[in-house]
């Protein structure tokens, strides 16, 4: 897909590394300046050193302070905001466990990111896109917000709410000509799960093919291909499309369950 993005500026949460970084230089690509955000900083900075017409920031997006400090900065900078990309988030991976095992601090620690930053950064981000009566916010949810899955429960749970939280700034947002849509990756393959999907170690194999078994297209999905689906919602031609969730899971949530991983 093509769009045209000249003159347009888009800021990417998480975007140093996986679908964010793949989706800032699909947005560049299509002519967007792009503001690379990401807690690494040096990560963001790299990243954008690659790219025409990019910057990068650190932003920690659980942070208030930070969140505005960071929006005002893209504002100086770049004179506004077209385009957000809500895509900063994080899982556990030591914590597989039933809800009553749960840490506590890992529940907030993962709200606070995929949810609480999701809400932050829109809430700083929509203040200016309606002064300037236009605007496209793209949240990143998961498969997992819309069929659950065992011992997941603090991002299952935080998912689900940046999918309703996507409907409900819609809903608001629309009479200022500001759109707000959901892209909903399945099992994605990126840097951090690619020993997951291809590695050697009998037990990833093993639990590979579980997963893979429950893809109807029979493979994880590409970064790129995650970030298609961003630019359609991106792109000034889909102005009457807005509180949608689109999934980029390869039939995944067609069966309509899932099994623990």
């Amino acid at each position: 897909m093509k769009a045209d993005l000249s003159n347009q500026v888009a800021l990417v949460t998480g975007a140093a590394h996986g679908i964010g970084l793949a989706t800032a230089q699909l947005l560049a690509e299509n002519g967007a300046r792009v503001v690379i955000a990401d807690l690494d900083e040096a990560g963001a900075k790299a990243a954008a050193a690659g790219m025409k017409n990019a910057m990068g920031l650190r932003m920690d997006v659980s942070s208030a302070t930070e969140v505005e400090a960071g929006v005002r900065q893209v504002e100086a900078q770049c004179g506004r905001i077209d385009i957000l990309v809500n895509n900063a988030g994080i899982n556990t991976t030591n914590h597989r466990v039933t809800i009553d095992q749960f840490p506590i601090e890992e529940w907030d620690r993962i709200m606070a990111v995929d949810l609480r930053g999701v809400f932050l950064v829109s809430r700083a981000v929509a203040a200016r896109m309606i002064a300037q009566k236009a605007g496209r916010i793209v949240n990143i949810a998961s498969v997992l917000g819309i069929v659950p899955a065992r011992l997941q429960c603090a991002y299952t749970a935080a998912k689900a709410g940046v999918i309703n939280l996507t409907q409900t700034m819609a809903l608001e947002l629309a009479p200022h000509h500001i759109t707000v849509n959901c892209v909903a990756p399945g099992s994605t393959l990126t840097a951090a799960t690619e020993k997951l999907f291809y590695g050697q170690e009998p037990a990833l194999q093993e639990k590979a093919r579980r997963m893979l078994s429950h893809v109807p297209a029979g493979r994880p999905g590409r970064v790129e291909e995650v970030a298609q689906a961003i630019l359609f919602f991106a792109a000034a031609e889909n102005s009457y499309v807005t509180g949608q969730v689109l999934s980029v899971d390869g039939g995944w949530t067609a069966g309509g369950f899932l099994r623990d991983f």
